[in-house]
């Protein structure tokens, strides 16, 4: 088999096509909205949103109504619950989200438990991207646009958000309005790329693009283009990998991911550990 072959072949079938898009959706809108999250330090929300939607994933499927429906019911209720928290008690934000995204995570279990037969866990907790259908493909494609519109169309609010949310209020930007916007961003997000990685896996396409970003530049245009393109190459990496080594797809793509991140952690020019074993030999 010559390469050219070897690089055709898996998208030959109709199923690694609609995979690839899939994959392609998830992975652009998760890698560019993961830049406001770890620079925000949101990461942790994007964990409780993408565990929050189970039981609206599994009420979805019981009533027989699209999955994404009940996802983003569910999820921008999280997004409210943990708000309504945070700003009624006197609690810390991480304590607000570990008593919300529990919560829901144990319902969406429950509900889950008491009707096995009828709701497959495994492909809620962790996608079935091989499986995608027609219906599901335009569906996370329809979202993604979406969202991406919206991040793109007020990048550079919500990017003054990310770095000076006083200077930002003072400018006259609703803030408040807009951290909400953004989290409910975030539930969308969630809701497009649960297809492809399911509700544990989504969490690494939430973090590792944005996170591997930032180590590689501390221009935020720069960091957005080089963690949808990490994104990219890591939906088509992990697609080859799950395909020639028979593994699962979202763990492969995940697994790449991590690759991506191992290789910047000792290689990024100024945050690498060269990088940085040099600059400590010249002090």
């Amino acid at each position: 088999m010559n390469i050219l072959n070897a690089l055709t072949e898996p998208f030959a079938y109709g199923f690694m096509s609609n995979a690839l898009t899939v994959a392609l959706a998830a992975a652009l809108v998760c890698s560019v909205l993961s830049c406001w999250l770890v620079l925000m330090g949101w990461a942790l929300m994007g964990d409780a949103i993408s565990h929050a939607v189970l039981p609206g994933v599994a009420v979805s499927y019981l009533i027989g109504v699209p999955f994404a429906a009940g996802a983003l019911v569910f999820g921008l209720g999280a997004v409210f619950l943990i708000g309504g928290l945070r700003n009624t008690t006197a609690l810390k934000s991480d304590t607000a989200i570990g008593v919300v995204f529990t919560t829901l995570f144990a319902l969406g279990l429950a509900i889950v438990s008491k009707t096995p037969s009828d709701v497959d866990l495994g492909h809620i907790l962790f996608g079935n991207v091989l499986g995608v259908t027609t219906p599901d493909l335009v569906q996370v494609c329809v979202l993604a646009v979406i969202t991406l519109g919206i991040l793109l169309y007020l990048r550079k609010d919500l990017m003054l958000l990310a770095f000076d949310k006083v200077h930002a209020h003072a400018l006259g930007i609703n803030t408040r309005a807009l951290n909400f916007l953004l989290l409910g961003l975030l539930a969308l997000t969630v809701v497009t790329s649960l297809q492809a990685m399911g509700i544990i896996l989504v969490v690494a396409m939430l973090i590792i693009p944005g996170a591997t970003a930032f180590l590689w530049t501390r221009s935020f245009g720069r960091m957005l283009l080089v963690s949808a393109g990490l994104g990219i190459a890591s939906a088509v990496l992990g697609l080859y990998v799950s395909y020639y080594l028979d593994v699962s797809a979202s763990a492969a793509i995940v697994l790449a991911q991590a690759l991506f991140f191992a290789v910047t952690y000792v290689a990024a020019p100024e945050q690498g550990m060269i990088a940085r074993a040099r600059h400590r030999r010249a002090a």
